[in-house]
C-alpha cells in the first residue's frame, strides 16, 4: 500500500505546512529576542549591510515569505474550487494585505519615536499593539454585532489617537508617521498583495505562476545586476514577491504530483529544486552584489528559497508521510495563531520598558542570554496557545 502524499485536517489544512509556519514563527520570535544578546556567534546573527554573507537570523524571514506563498493555493485555490465569487476573494485579499500593511507600518515607526512624544514609547508600543487586537480579534459568532462593533470601533479610536499623538525623529525636528520601510508585516501585506492577486487573477493556472515568478525573479536580478538599480511601486526589487511566488509555485508542483500519487518524483524534483536554487544563489553571488538580507540580494533570494524548499520537503516527511505532527505539538500554536505569536512580545517589551524592567546580567549574554532567547520564544508560543483556545487569537 502506498503512503498518503499529503495529510489535511478537517479545513483541508496542509498539516506540513502548519508545522513549518510553526517552526518558523518559533525561531522568529526566538531571533528577534536574541539580537540583544551579546557574545552570540557571527554565524547565528544578521550580516550587516555591506557584508557579502549571510546568518542564520537571515534565513528566517524568507522562509515565512515562502510560507505565504505555500499557503495561497491552499486557501484561495480552494475557493476557486467550491465555486465563491470573484469579488469576495479579491476582497478577503484586500482586507488581510490591507491589516498587515497598517500593522507593519505602525510598527516600523516605533524605530523612531521620539521622547517629544506626549506619551512615552511603551505606552504608544501597547496601546497600537492592543489596538491590532480588537480591530482584527478572531471574535467569536455567538458574540452580539453590538459588542463586537463596539470592540472595533475601540480599536479604530486608539490606532487613530497613536497616530495623532505620535513624534518621531529628533525632539527638536519631530516628523508624523511615515513609511521608512514598511516593517516585517507590511512587506508580508504588499508581498502578499501582489502575489495572491496574480494568482486570483490566473485562477492558479500553473503555467502563469511559473511564468510570473520568472518575470519577477529578473527582475530582481536586473535591480542588483546591472547598473538599471530598479525600484519599482509596491515591489522594489521584487525580492519579496519572488520568495512568496516561488512559495506559490512549490505548493502547486506539489499538489500535482500528489494529485498523481507520484511520491518518487516529489522527493527527487524537490530535492533538486532546493539545491539547484542553492548552487545557482551561490553562482551568481559575484555579479549580482554578493549576498546580503537588508539590501535583499538575488544570491540571498536563491539561497534562502532553496533552503525553504527542502526544509518544506522535509516537514512533509515528518509530518505528511510519518505522521509526526505531535513532534510539534507544543510549538503548532505558532503555525495557527502565527500573527497572535508575533504580535506578543510587543505587549512584552513594552511593559519591560514602562516599568523599566531589565534582564539580569547572565540573561544578556552567553549561554544565559541565549537561554533566555530560547524560553521567551516557547513561552510567547505556549500563551499565543492559550488564547486560540480560548478564541483570542487574530483573524488576518
Amino acid at each position: 500500500m502506498s503512503q498518503p502524499t499529503s495529510s489535511k485536517d478537517a479545513s483541508n489544512r496542509l498539516l506540513s505546512v502548519d508545522a513549518f509556519r510553526a517552526l518558523t514563527m518559533l525561531l522568529m520570535i526566538f531571533i528577534n529576542d536574541l539580537s540583544g544578546v551579546k557574545g552570540m556567534p557571527i554565524w547565528m546573527e544578521h550580516a550587516k549591510r555591506m557584508e557579502d554573507r549571510m546568518g542564520f537570523a537571515d534565513t528566517i524571514f524568507p522562509a515565512f515569505l515562502f510560507i505565504v506563498g505555500l499557503s495561497i493555493p491552499l486557501a484561495i485555490g480552494r475557493k476557486l474550487q467550491k465555486g465563491v465569487p470573484f469579488n469576495s476573494i479579491a476582497l478577503s485579499i484586500l482586507s488581510r494585505s490591507f491589516a498587515l500593511i497598517v500593522m507593519g507600518f505602525f510598527h516600523v515607526n516605533l524605530e523612531k519615536y521620539s521622547s517629544a512624544s506626549m506619551l512615552p514609547e511603551s505606552v504608544w508600543e501597547i496601546l497600537i499593539t492592543l489596538s491590532f487586537f480588537l480591530i482584527w480579534l478572531d471574535y467569536p459568532e455567538t458574540w452580539s454585532k453590538v459588542k463586537r462593533y463596539v470592540l472595533i470601533g475601540a480599536g479604530w479610536l486608539i490606532l487613530i489617537l497613536m497616530a495623532f499623538l505620535f513624534k518621531g525623529g529628533k525632539p527638536d525636528a519631530p516628523e508624523g508617521l511615515n513609511p521608512s520601510w514598511w516593517g516585517i508585516l507590511g512587506i508580508i501585506g504588499w508581498s502578499y498583495l501582489v502575489c495572491a492577486g496574480i494568482f486570483l487573477l490566473a485562477k492558479g493556472k500553473f503555467p502563469i505562476m511559473l511564468s510570473a515568478l520568472v518575470a519577477l525573479v529578473a527582475i530582481n536580478i536586473v535591480a542588483h545586476g546591472t547598473s538599471l538599480h530598479l525600484n519599482l511601486w509596491v515591489i522594489h526589487d521584487a525580492s519579496s514577491a519572488v520568495l512568496v511566488m516561488a512559495g506559490i509555485v512549490v505548493s502547486l508542483w506539489h499538489e500535482q504530483l500528489a494529485a498523481k500519487n507520484n511520491n518518487r518524483a516529489m522527493w527527487l524534483l524537490l530535492a533538486v529544486a532546493g539545491c539547484l536554487a542553492i548552487a545557482v544563489g551561490l553562482l551568481i553571488r559575484p555579479y549580482t552584489a554578493g549576498i546580503s538580507k537588508i539590501r535583499s540580494t538575488p544570491s540571498w533570494v536563491f539561497i534562502c528559497a532553496g533552503i525553504s524548499i527542502l526544509v518544506f520537503e522535509l516537514m512533509i516527511y515528518l509530518v505528511d508521510f510519518k505522521g509526526k505532527k505531535n513532534w510539534f505539538k507544543f510549538i503548532w500554536p505558532a503555525g495557527t495563531a502565527t500573527l497572535t505569536c508575533y504580535l506578543l512580545p510587543y505587549f512584552m517589551v513594552g511593559f519591560f520598558k514602562l516599568v523599566n524592567f531589565s534582564y539580569p546580567a547572565v540573561l544578556n549574554s552567553g549561554i544565559g542570554g541565549f537561554s533566555r532567547s530560547v524560553a521567551i520564544a516557547f513561552i510567547t508560543v505556549w500563551i499565543g496557545g492559550f488564547l486560540e483556545k480560548r478564541r483570542l487569537k487574530l483573524k488576518v
